[in-house]
């Protein structure tokens, strides 16, 4: 994977930024009155987008389609971080974010990963697949421990996320407070209902073994008393040694697993050779990191509700 950010360009880059514009007042490169946010991937731009209403303009530095684990910031995007108002992050995630961050103003940041509960292993699943163990082919990488980062996958972690915004951008742009703060409350109360519904559509699936492309659904399985066997480790391009894929081709017969779950931001490859290996077949079930053409919605609502309906179905959930 890349991981390279050069930091002695960020830092002439923001120093350059910061004499030719200032940061203090709101609508800082944000246009007309708005606050301008920088967001590091799809879900925190959202969850942005759906606080900040009208009063913010939403910049991702992760682009459309893009695998947002091996994000390379340009130029213009790390101009973009020391010109906003605030930059919406979280630690870990993105090795290129946190370098570029850590040359910005703390009051100016928010590390969503200090507000939400990120305790979970990616391979909490009863299998020894320990962050870099000696053969066991799912090296992680960008994570303490190999705790899965994708917290917006169970709605509930992810609503303390979007409280965490409402609260930080209101201290950002205190006359919009009680406007941020009804914005959040709408969109925690359609993701209870969003997590009530995942609930009760998945109580009776005949299947709780789920396998998936790469282990990024760690908190969605937890949440609902799934198993999760993910092929690929927490990084989706890592690519699993021959014990390891003999491994999953075992647990997958032993189980009965009938669906195997395929991504649409990386390659297929793999989990279309554990479906040829075992007679399973294969489904989508997007882990929501960013939207594409293929996406099966236009947001991470429509795609989680998308995601419900495969799971039912590869799940065998009456």
């Amino acid at each position: 994977m890349k991981r390279s950010l050069l930091v002695l360009p960020v830092v002439g880059v923001l120093a350059l930024s910061a004499c030719g514009s200032s940061t203090d007042t709101p609508d800082a490169s944000g246009g007309g009155d708005t606050v301008a946010v920088s967001a590091a991937f799809y879900p925190l731009a959202y969850a942005v987008e759906r606080v900040g209403g009208d009063h913010v303009t939403v910049t991702s530095l992760a682009k459309p389609g893009a695998e947002p684990h091996d994000v390379e910031l340009t130029p213009r995007d790390i101009i973009e971080v020391g010109k906003s108002s605030l930059t919406v992050y979280e630690k870990g995630f993105q090795p290129a974010v946190d370098e570029a961050v850590k040359q910005v103003d703390a009051a100016k940041t928010l590390d969503v990963a200090t507000a939400v509960d990120l305790t979970i292993k990616a391979t909490d699943d009863g299998h020894d697949h320990a962050a870099g163990s000696e053969g066991d082919g799912h090296a992680e990488e960008g994570q303490a421990d190999g705790i899965d980062p994708h917290f917006w996958l169970d709605p509930t972690r992810y609503a303390s996320a979007v409280k965490a915004i409402a609260t930080k951008l209101a201290e950002v742009d205190k006359a919009n407070a009680a406007a941020y703060a009804k914005n959040a409350d709408a969109f925690v109360a359609e993701l209870t209902t969003l997590d009530a519904d995942f609930t009760a559509g998945l109580k009776t699936c005949a299947n709780r073994d789920l396998v998936t492309g790469h282990a990024a659904f760690a908190y969605l399985a937890d949440r609902y008393d799934l198993h999760q066997e993910g092929i690929a480790g927490l990084s989706p391009d890592a690519e699993p040694n021959a014990a390891a894929m003999k491994e999953i081709v075992e647990h997958v017969r032993e189980h009965k697993v009938s669906t195997v779950y395929a991504e649409t931001l990386v390659s297929k490859d793999l989990t279309e050779t554990i479906a040829k290996e075992t007679g399973a077949s294969v489904a989508v079930l997007d882990p929501i990191e960013g939207l594409t053409d293929a996406s099966a919605g236009t947001n991470y609502v429509e795609v989680m509700r998308s995601n419900l309906a495969t799971l039912k179905k590869g799940q065998d959930c009456q």
